[in-house]
């Protein structure tokens, strides 16, 4: 959420924000309810005044013909204050749900773009990885040797399921176990989430309005969300909470992190194999911390994921994400891109956003300075590892005889250099 405030001093920059990310707000409207609001609240507050004004008087008056007046008057005050509170309470509604309504406005350095086309490649790291055969898909690969299962899964739970298996699930743990041995050392703290959270929870990371209805998977009888990434269970950990300064940045690793989406807008979309599916397993870092250091947080995210990739050796593209293409609590974020050989392209595999004081104020969660006041911290969040990147070590490391080489830095969780099945 946006500070009002902010909104009243910036109405163009706001209004512009909404443009660029193709979210319309009747921000105008927004400040009309915003000054009637403050209106009727002046206006019961100082009703409240009269009253107890007038309480102390008639508690005073010793004339019974005058203290029937001012009681009669303290009656008509109360009605007043009952219709202003009624008035008040309606206005109060409307303009939280136009609030709730604006989006996180870019950075000013956010390429202006309408969708994921327009995204801007700022650098590719490692050569694409080529072969002297006709390179095969990660699915065929996989189901070769055993390692994916799309068929059975479908059987039990429909499209978009899969199973993995044999050293498929070995794989993953072994990304688990890269991933903590290189953040725990850098002060991430380890935590297994929930994965299911209240509705207001979910309001307060701003996913709602991303994820609408047709994307977040809802439990309406037990009225909860399963979670669509890790991030929105890790973010309201410390809602309504009071950071000192020197507890900051503090920092999370989720892990292994069972995210659900239906993947609504992807129709027709990586049908085949597990790349988009409902159930996924996802290790998520988390910040918070001042709002002078987010810009260095979120750079710091992304030198981790790079990080990782390297270690993998596997080669990537860093994306800057486009106005149209960003999420509604972020003001920037990045992409990590995977080179998948048999397609010939680069497919996302990691994503880091800065979302400011965003959700920070939407879950009141606030850091005290070395002057005792109290500020809103902002929140950085970053993918460690999907299940994605899996699917990319069967691709960039697949070999001629259809076997899979284990990069180095993996073989010591898999206890094996090779994936093979003769």
């Amino acid at each position: 959420m946006l500070d009002i405030k902010f909104i009243r001093q910036n109405l163009d920059k706001v209004k512009q924000g909404c443009e660029k990310k193709q979210i319309k707000v009747d921000i105008d409207k927004l400040l009309v309810l915003d000054e009637q609001r403050r209106r009727y609240l002046k206006d019961v507050e100082f009703l409240k005044a009269e009253q107890n004004r007038l309480s102390d008087e008639i508690s005073k008056e010793g004339d019974s013909a005058r203290k029937g007046e001012q009681i009669s008057k303290a009656q008509e005050i109360r009605d007043e204050i009952k219709k202003d509170d009624n008035i008040l309470r309606s206005l109060t509604q409307e303009f939280h749900r136009l609030m709730l309504q604006i989006p996180n406005i870019p950075f000013d350095d956010v390429p202006v773009g309408k969708d994921e086309t327009q995204n801007v490649v700022l650098r590719e790291v490692g050569e694409r990885t080529r072969f002297d055969f006709e390179p095969k898909d990660y699915l065929t690969l996989a189901e070769k040797l055993d390692l994916i299962d799309v068929k059975r899964a479908a059987k039990i739970s429909g499209s978009r399921f899969g199973y993995l298996k044999n050293e498929a699930a070995l794989l993953e743990f072994a990304l688990l176990g890269l991933a903590l041995n290189t953040l725990i050392p850098k002060g991430f703290v380890p935590v297994i989430p929930p994965v299911m959270i209240k509705p207001e929870m979910a309001r307060g990371m701003g996913y709602p309005e991303q994820f609408d209805g047709e994307e977040a998977y809802f439990i309406e009888k037990d009225n909860l969300f399963l979670i669509g990434t890790a991030e929105q269970s890790l973010g309201p950990m410390h809602a309504n909470e009071v950071f000192e300064e020197k507890e900051l940045p503090k920092r999370y690793v989720a892990f292994p992190c069972t995210a659900f989406r239906r993947e609504a807008g992807s129709y027709g979309k990586d049908t085949r194999g597990i790349f988009r599916v409902h159930q996924f397993d996802k290790i998520e870092m988390f910040s918070f911390c001042k709002p002078k250091d987010s810009q260095k947080e979120h750079q710091l995210f992304l030198k981790i994921e790079e990080e990782l990739m390297q270690a993998l050796k596997i080669p990537y593209q860093v994306v800057q994400i486009c106005t149209g293409d960003l999420g509604f609590p972020a003001a920037g974020k990045y992409d990590i891109e995977a080179w998948f050989p048999f397609e010939g392209r680069y497919r996302e595999t990691h994503s880091t956003s800065n979302c400011t004081d965003f959700q920070a104020r939407r879950l009141s969660i606030r850091w005290r300075d070395e002057d005792g006041r109290l500020n809103f911290v902002h929140t950085v969040n970053g993918t460690v590892f999907s299940q994605r990147p899996i699917l990319a070590i069967l691709e960039n490391y697949q070999q001629r005889d259809g076997d899979i080489k284990i990069p180095t830095v993996l073989q010591k969780y898999i206890g094996k250099k090779r994936i093979t099945r003769s």
